[in-house]
C-alpha cells in the first residue's frame, strides 16, 4: 500500500479520536454542571416544630419552616405554613418531621374521632362488661367481634349469639390511640368502627349484654354461628357427667290411677231346705 494512503489513513484517525475527547467532555461538563445546579437549589418545606399528637388543630407555633433540597421534597408536603394552619392531626407527627398530607383532616372537619371516620361509616360507642383474650383489656386499633347476651322474644331461656365481626376499635375509653409504650387500657366504653347498618345493630343489642372477643388482626375471615342457649351448655355437660344430668332428667312421677268405682249389689233370697236367706250379690254392668 501507498505509504502516502497510510499517512492520509493514519492522520484522519488521529483527528477523529481527538474531535470525539472534545466532544465527550463537553457533554460531560454540562451534564454535571446542570446537576449542581439542580442539588443545589433548595424549597420551603413545612415541618413539626414539637410532636403533634392525634386531634390536635395545627397553630402557626406548631409548625415551622425548613429548607430541603429540591430533589427531596415529598411529593404531599407544604411549602407554606398557610397552608397547614387549623387543621386537624389524623395520625401523630414526630418534631422535625414533614408535615403531610396524609396526615392532615381537611379545615372544619372537626375534633377528636370525627376526622378519622371514613366516609360512609359510623362511630358507636357500646359499654362493656368484659373484653376476652387480654384479661379484659382492649387497645384502639385491635379488631374484635360482638356478642350479645339475653332472653329473646321474652322467652326464659338465656341465649348468645354473635352479631358482628372483624370490627375495628377505634377508641377505648378516653383514648383514641394507644401509648408509645403500647400499656393496655381498661376501658368499660369503647367506640367501634362500623357501617349504618351495624350501628343499628349495636344500639338494638344495648338492650342485652354485650361482649367483645378479640381477633387476630391478620384474620379477616367471617364464620357462620347459630348461638347458644343455656340448656344445650347443660346438655354438654352432662356427656362428661352423667350423674347431675340423671338428676336434671329424672322422668315424672306417674300419675295415680283413678279409683274404680263401687260395685253395683243385688238383694237375693236364697232357699236353702227350711231356711231362708238373703244375700247380696255383686252385678257387672252391661256397656
Amino acid at each position: 500500500m501507498d505509504r502516502r494512503l497510510l499517512m492520509v489513513l493514519g492522520t484522519s484517525l488521529l483527528v477523529a479520536l481527538a474531535l470525539s475527547a472534545i466532544f465527550y467532555q463537553i457533554v460531560m461538563g454540562a451534564r454535571k454542571g446542570g446537576t449542581r445546579q439542580a442539588s443545589a437549589e433548595t424549597r420551603d418545606l413545612v415541618v413539626a416544630s414539637r410532636a403533634l399528637p392525634f386531634g390536635a388543630v395545627l397553630k402557626p407555633a406548631d409548625v415551622k419552616l425548613t429548607k430541603v433540597l429540591a430533589n427531596q421534597f415529598p411529593a404531599d408536603g407544604f411549602a407554606h405554613v398557610e397552608e397547614v394552619l387549623n387543621r386537624p392531626v389524623i395520625s401523630s407527627i414526630l418534631p422535625e418531621e414533614p408535615v403531610r398530607e396524609g396526615r392532615l383532616a381537611r379545615r372544619g372537619s372537626g375534633l377528636g374521632l370525627a376526622p378519622i371516620i371514613p366516609e360512609g361509616m359510623r362511630a358507636v360507642s357500646v359499654r362493656v362488661n368484659d373484653v376476652v383474650g387480654v384479661a379484659g383489656y382492649v387497645l384502639p386499633g385491635m379488631r374484635v367481634d360482638v356478642l350479645i347476651t339475653g332472653r329473646p322474644g321474652g322467652q326464659e331461656s338465656v341465649f348468645t349469639k354473635t352479631i358482628l365481626q372483624d370490627i375495628l376499635v377505634l377508641s377505648a375509653g378516653q383514648n383514641i390511640e394507644p401509648d408509645g409504650l403500647g400499656k393496655a387500657i381498661n376501658a368499660p366504653v369503647v367506640t367501634l368502627l362500623v357501617t349504618p347498618e351495624q350501628a343499628e345493630v349495636l344500639t338494638l343489642a344495648s338492650e342485652g349484654r354485650i361482649q367483645l372477643v378479640l381477633r387476630n388482626p391478620n384474620d379477616r375471615g367471617v364464620e357462620k354461628t347459630p348461638g347458644r342457649a343455656l340448656e344445650e351448655l347443660y346438655h354438654v355437660a352432662g356427656a362428661a357427667r352423667r350423674e347431675p344430668v340423671a338428676a336434671l332428667r329424672r322422668p315424672a312421677p306417674p300419675r295415680p290411677a283413678a279409683p274404680l268405682p263401687p260395685p253395683v249389689t243385688e238383694d237375693i233370697t236364697v232357699i236353702r231346705g227350711n231356711q231362708k236367706t238373703v244375700e247380696q250379690v255383686a252385678i257387672k254392668k252391661l256397656e
